[in-house]
Parts: structure tokens; sequence; C-alpha cells
């Protein structure tokens, strides 16, 4: 008999080839270049369309949640390299291509290594908003690692003395570009660190394409900013652009003007705050001492300070009656004790002790008679029934029996007594115990009683 069919439904089919797809690790994370067709911007934020080259093509799509974080803008036509997973809808039974990041085509291998290494970095921990440390308020001393020549210094120089003169700048020049741009700003930076006179560093360039840029997307550059004991601020290129560097310093300025706008404060403001701070420090003093003059002077029109020999006079005869209130009070109070003391006197002399020891005196010697005469007749008791005792014990004693004509006979060691001649043979030793002494003895012959009808029988020699 044949095997029963397993038979599936096309919702089970298409749900067993998307868990294929999507266990395969290579359909999980795939770049792949072509040219967009189809491109539809739907209403809810997600974008629709078609990636194709010159012999195929595949259905894609790109949720809002990643393509707003896109540095362009799709359109119809376009060449881009995408990132995404590969998997199937389910309801059409037809396999799309998901997007997560997009890139004009043109970048290429340089745009993947950028991803390549951010991801790398931010798995480490490097981006974390926990590592990032504050910008001193007020510092003292600006480190700038920039190109001399290009407009990037000039824009932080001129910023920062309009807005903060006090604070003095050291300009570390750098390669911003090009071969070796990459080792000239982590020597900056370290160098910079070791001398210990900036207390914020502002690392930055004017704006260029992502290969004018490259430098600050170096992985060294990077963890040179992450290791920086001083605080660093990047400001890479445009508001548009983003480097790596961005990620790890501590705070990223859009532009390196917004980067000394951020290093300092403005004295401008800080004068005004000043003087605002004084004028309602001022303003607060004046009402307070307002407010004392007005206390004063209610105070001096008071009664008690115009004249106050009145209330001294006052508080004078309240004192002189409280005088001779507690006077009053303490003769009442001793009128009182002498009154409860006669009482006491008077209720002792009633209950005196003396009667109550002399009561005690005679009842504890009658019980003490009593008591005598008690151990006197128990001891005559004890001394009658130990008298009847004795006469019972020497009745019952074997010496009484011995002194009417009998006698114990015993072993040769006087250790047991012999109570029937099957215990001794003839020539034994015996001790025979008699009322005024004992023999030694020697068994010579030995005669038994007859049971029954009288006759002895006897051995000997």
């Amino acid at each position: 008999m044949a095997a029963e069919r397993q038979v599936y439904s096309i919702k089970e089919l298409n749900r067993y080839i998307r868990m294929k797809l999507d266990s395969d690790t290579l359909l999980s994370d795939v770049w792949i270049r072509g040219e967009i067709s189809n491109f539809t911007h739907h209403g809810s934020g997600h974008m629709y369309f078609t990636l194709k080259d010159e012999s195929s093509r595949i259905k894609a799509i790109m949720f809002s949640s990643h393509n707003q974080r896109l540095p362009f803008v799709p359109k119809e036509g376009a060449r881009v390299i995408a990132r995404g997973n590969v998997t199937v809808y389910e309801r059409d039974g037809q396999y799309q291509f998901y997007a997560t990041h997009m890139q004009p085509d043109g970048i290429g291998s340089l745009y993947l290594a950028y991803e390549q290494l951010k991801s790398k970095l931010e798995l480490e921990g490097l981006f974390s908003a926990d590592r990032k440390r504050p910008l001193p308020r007020f510092p003292r001393c600006i480190g700038v690692i920039t190109s001399p020549t290009g407009a990037a210094v000039r824009d932080i120089m001129i910023t920062l003395k309009r807005r903060f003169p006090q604070a003095s700048v050291v300009l570390y020049p750098v390669l911003v570009q090009g071969k070796g741009a990459g080792p000239s700003v982590v020597k900056a930076i370290q160098e910079l660190n070791a001398m210990g006179e900036a207390d914020v560093l502002i690392v930055g360039r004017g704006g260029g394409s992502l290969e004018e840029l490259w430098a600050f997307n170096e992985e060294g550059v990077a963890r040179a900013i992450a290791a920086s004991e001083i605080p660093v601020i990047s400001a890479v290129g445009h508001e548009t652009d983003f480097t790596i560097a961005d990620f790890v310093a501590d705070l990223r300025a859009a532009t390196p003007t917004a980067a000394a706008e951020l290093a300092v404060p403005n004295v401008g403001e800080l004068t005004a705050q000043l003087l605002q701070t004084q004028r309602r420090l001022r303003q607060s003093l004046l009402r307070r001492a307002q407010r004392n003059r007005e206390r004063l002077s209610s105070l001096q029109r008071s009664p008690v300070l115009v004249n106050p020999r009145r209330y001294l006079l006052q508080h004078s005869q309240r004192l002189d009656m409280l005088q001779r209130r507690l006077a009053v009070a303490l003769a009442t109070r001793v009128s009182r004790a002498r009154e409860r003391q006669t009482v006491l006197q008077h209720s002792l002399q009633r209950f005196t002790p003396r009667e109550g020891v002399i009561a005690a005196r005679k009842r504890t010697e009658s019980l003490r008679r009593e008591l005598v005469s008690a151990m006197q007749a128990r001891l005559q008791e004890k001394r009658s029934r130990y008298v009847a005792e004795m006469r019972h014990l020497d009745a019952l004693s074997p010496l009484k029996v011995m002194s009417r004509g009998y006698s114990l006979v015993y072993d040769e060691g006087e250790q047991q007594l012999i109570k029937s001649m099957t215990e001794v043979q003839i020539g034994d030793l015996v001790v025979i115990k008699l009322n005024d002494g004992q023999l030694d003895c020697q068994v010579l012959g030995m005669k038994e009683e007859a049971k029954g009808d009288g006759e002895e029988t006897g051995t000997g020699f």
C-alpha cells in the first residue's frame, strides 16, 4: 500500500519558503546594485519600488523607519547601492527585497567600508551616549585641529574671538584630506592630550565629498577621539555630512562655526545676564531695605518703645501680685502638710508595732513548745518500734537456734552452707559452727535416711 501523501496549503508552502530564506545567512544581510523603477513614496512614509539591471529585476520596499535617515531623495531611474534582506511576502507568494540602507551608486566600495566600520565601532560601544562627556562651561584654552589654510580655521577663530576672547586658542595644523591625513589628525589629538593645556578640542574641516572627508572616517581617527582625555567636538563638513568622527566625538557640530559656538559661551550674552542679575539683585536689596525701614519706623512708633517705663511698672505690679500669691500658696501648703503629719502620727500611735511584736513572740514560743513536744513523742514512738523490731530479729536469729543445741555446717572455705549430703563427699573437710565456736572436721562416712520404710543406707571406711 502506497504511503499517504502530505498535502500542504498555499499559505503553509509560502511560510515554509519564507522560513528557508530567512534562515539563509547571505540573504539576511546582502548588498545589491540596481536602477530604481516604479518608484512610489506612499502616504504612510514607506517607499515601494523595483530594482533592476540589464537582465533581471526584484521588487523592493523600504519602510519609513529606515528611509527617514537617507542622505538623498530616491528618484525614478536613479542608480543605487542598497543593503537589506530577501524574504517572501506570504500573501502574494513572491519574494521581495527589504532595504534598510541606500546610497547613490558611484561611491561603491568606499561607502561599503564606511558602513562596515560604523557597524563595528557601534557594536564596541564607541557611539554610546553613556561615554559622552560634558563640555566645560568656561574653557580657558581651546585646541583646534584643522587645516591652517582652509575656511574652517578662519570661521572657528573669528567665532571664538567674537564670543569669548578671554580663552586662548592653540592651533595644531594637520592634513584634512588625501594620503596621510588620518595619521596627521591622530598625532595632533595625542600631542594636545599630552600637552594638557586645552580644556576642549575642535576637530574638523569644511564640507566635501565622501572621498574628501574620508580621513575622518578612518578607524585610527575614531579610536584616537574615543581615547582622548579632553572632550572633543567634531566639526566635519556641512550639516548633511556625517562621518565616523561625528558619532565617536563627545559632541557633533553641524559646521566649524557651530563647533566654535558650542565650545565657548557668548561673552555678550554673559555680560547681559550679569547686568540683568545685578539689576535684579539691586532691586531686591532696595526692596528689602525699604521693608526694613518701614519696620523700624513701625517699631519706633510702638508704645513699648515710646514709653517703656509704663510697661515696666505694669510688669512690676504683676510681679508683686505673683509674689503675694506665691507666699499665700506656700503658707497654705505648709499648713496642710502639718495637718497631714499630725493625722499620720495619731494613726501610727494607734497601730504601734510593739504590741504586734509581743504577740508574735508569744505565738513563736507556743509553737516552739508544741514542736518540742511533737518531736519527743515521735522519738518515743520510733524508739519503741525499734525495740520491738530488735526483739523480733533476735527471735529469728540463727544464733538463738544454735543455743538450743543446733549447729551449721559449711564447706571448707565457709562460703556455702551445706544443706544436703549430696553437696559433700567422703574425705571432704567441713566447718561446723556451734553456739560458742566452730569445729574443723573431715567426712569419714555418710548415712542416708531411707525413704518410706525407715531403713538406712550408708557408706564409709
